[in-house]
């Protein structure tokens, strides 16, 4: 400024001058780049397109065709998933033999993946088997990155199986000059979801800061910007979550892929300087996330889209042929043990059931959780016979329905594509009903998990048969439900009697789920099934229900042949019939009317709080009118008043 100001200008030409010659300074690190990121996750074994409740969407054979279109947009994309890719479809049934979807993957393509809570469905030695059929076929496959989520020492199958097909913590793929630090995280409710998988756990966060500082380091030699990735099953709701909280405690990861909880993000989630992305469940979108990195690799700006793999897709032949080897293998290996085949047609519905994106939704009794429900009794009052032992109650949680049935015929493999969770065991696929028993209080507060937890775990959500429930909403947590009882056959009601045993048949994963409701609810319910005799069940594979040839009870095969003996779904699953009612009311009365001892501790400690109250405020009124009337009596004005 000083020269401008001396020189005028002259000066002002002089450094424009200098401007023109004097090349700019490059950005730290080199020169900028784009990265894109390719993404799914959750996408259960959804080969094919589905019309579950709505419009067709979906399908591997539809989504390769979207990454062919994308990568001949973005030839440098990278491709990953955040795991759950199987289970959700017949394809399922060959999981450990075939390893179908893993090789869907590699011929679609994907670069990365990571292990989800379904993966060990089949448990342990089920994921081993996959891993190595997965290595047996030869075929392109997708690297394995788990972080915190590992086989045992004493595992020794387990470990050789990770070891041979390659699975690390993390890996790191260089493409369009920039550096994809990719690693695997498996979610504490992932954790929990997976009660049967043998694994050791490692708290995501502590095992994140250690694979950040180790991929740091490795990318600090290479030359180029770079990108850490972290392909998390532990999930975003509602803005928050795990993924949320671990974006928030770990530095240094610039983008987490959430799954587990399907969700599905407009906008990626900003936390300091990660980005949180999803794209939802069962293939319904393919996500794509393109970043401009500068120099140093930080991320200048982004762009962010989720494409429908809808019926505007067309499906890609080669992965069309690929689906098209698999089937005859479900046939000849799993359905001819049941004398069915894969499209055959079970029923008719003249009626579509809820989409299963909007099913559990709301906090409401759904005919196709009904529908579910009514199809275990009649399953077991078919495998028992003569020797039937009534059913008082049988329920399906939300969480473990995965599909609808639209308008028109409903195959075999739609029947299972919505029970499909699972493996018996038998050791084959899909979950087993099993029976206990459960009094009528531990009935009570069942009823209350599905009032009081399903608005904070949705997947909680009870649908049931032999039984009716009425909750208000407004009452009190773990005090909503204002009366139940039992329905029976004839359609009558009967007060529960809170000593008496009540038989219950459920699904395995259901049953075993049942012993959180004591943590969910903070040890103020407590539900704990039993045997005939009334002593507390240890093993739920004791209580397997088979037919009379010995075979499990699958859950889907329940569904399956109740559909089948209707031919024609039945008018009354159309709509809901009173089963559970929400009865919302502000009503004073209707608040605090026969409160339980949870609403009474709470009413008193309320109650002692509003003591405390006035005798704290009466107390600070006493002092204030003191110190008035210490000022008006103080001794000078005293002296004042009354000298002389």
């Amino acid at each position: 400024m000083k020269l401008l100001r001396r020189w005028g200008i002259p000066a002002l030409l002089v450094l424009l001058l200098l401007s023109l010659i004097t090349p700019a300074p490059a950005a730290a690190g080199g020169e900028s780049a784009t990265a894109v990121l390719l993404f799914t996750h959750d996408t259960h074994d959804h080969f094919l397109p589905t019309s579950g409740g709505g419009a067709e969407t979906g399908g591997y054979t539809r989504l390769a065709t979207l990454l062919k279109e994308q990568r001949a947009l973005h030839p440098d994309a990278v491709t990953v998933d955040g795991g759950d890719f199987s289970m959700g479809s017949l394809f399922q049934t060959i999981y450990s033999t075939e390893a179908p979807e893993l090789r869907a993957l590699g011929a679609m393509g994907y670069d990365a993946a990571t292990l989800g809570n379904h993966e060990f469905d089949y448990r342990s030695a089920g994921l081993a088997a996959m891993l190595n059929a997965a290595a047996d076929s030869g075929e392109p496959l997708p690297a394995l990155v788990q972080a915190n989520y590992k086989p045992p020492a004493g595992d020794t199958a387990a470990r050789a199986a990770w070891e041979r097909y390659g699975i690390q913590d993390f890996c790191i793929i260089t493409r369009g000059g920039v550096h994809y630090g990719i690693f695997g995280l498996m979610g504490e409710d992932g954790d929990a979801c997976a009660p049967m998988s043998g694994m050791e756990f490692e708290p995501m966060a502590q095992a994140a800061r250690r694979t950040v500082a180790a991929l740091e380091a490795e990318l600090a030699a290479l030359d180029g910007p770079s990108l850490i990735v972290c392909l998390s099953h532990g999930g975003t709701e509602n803005g928050k979550g795990e993924d949320y909280e671990l974006a928030r405690q770990v530095d240094g990861i610039d983008v987490i892929l959430s799954g587990h909880t399907h969700t599905t993000l407009a906008e990626p989630i900003q936390v300091n300087d990660t980005l949180i992305v999803s794209c939802g469940a069962y293939t319904a979108n393919l996500g794509v996330l393109e970043l401009e990195l500068t120099g140093s690799g930080t991320v200048a700006g982004f762009r962010y889209a989720l494409l429908p793999v809808d019926g505007s897709v067309e499906e890609d032949p080669e992965l069309a042929a690929l689906t098209a080897s698999f089937r005859p293998l479900v046939e000849e290996t799993y359905l001819s043990h049941y004398g069915l085949t894969f499209d055959q047609v079970l029923a008719e519905s003249p009626f579509p059931f809820t989409p299963i994106e909007q099913f559990g939704e709301a906090l409401a009794e759904d005919p196709l959780g009904s529908l579910i429900a009514d199809s275990y009794i009649y399953a077991v009052q078919e495998a028992e016979g003569d020797a039937y032992v009534p059913v008082d109650f049988a329920v399906v949680a939300s969480g473990v329905v995965r599909d609808s049935f639209p308008a028109g015929a409903i195959t075999v493999a739609g029947a299972f594509n919505v029970s499909s969770l699972g493996f018996g065991a038998d050791g084959t696929p899909g979950y087993p009903l099993v029976s206990a028993w459960l009094t009528g209080r531990e009935l009570r507060d069942l009823f209350e998990v599905d009032a009081s937890v399903t608005p904070l775990m949705p997947a909680a959500q009870l649908y049931g048969s032999g039984m009716t429930w009425t909750f208000n909403p407004h009452r009190m947590i773990f005090n909503r439900v204002t009366s139940c009882a039992q329905v029976l056959p004839d359609g009558s009601a009967v007060p529960l009697e809170d000593g008496r045993l009540y038989r219950v048949v459920t699904g395995l994963y259901s049953a075993q789920m049942l012993g959180a409701v004591n943590e969910k609810s903070f040890g103020l319910l407590t539900v704990t099934p039993k045997d005939s005799a009334g002593v507390p069940i240890t093993n739920y594979e004791d209580h397997i229900l088979h037919t009379a040839d010995g075979a499990e009870i699958k859950e889907w095969y329940a569904l399956a042949s109740y559909l089948a003996s209707m031919g024609t779904v039945y008018r009354r699953y159309a709509a809901p019939e009173g089963r559970k009612i929400s009865a919302p009311s502000w009503n004073p009365v209707e608040l605090l009317k026969n409160p339980n001892k949870i609403t009474v501790a709470v009413l008193l400690i309320g109650l002692a709080v509003l003591v405390l109250i006035v005798l704290l405020a009466i107390r600070l009124a006493a002092r204030r009118k003191g110190r008035a009337y210490g000022s008006r009596r103080s001794p000078k004005n005293y002296y004042r008043r009354y000298r002389g």
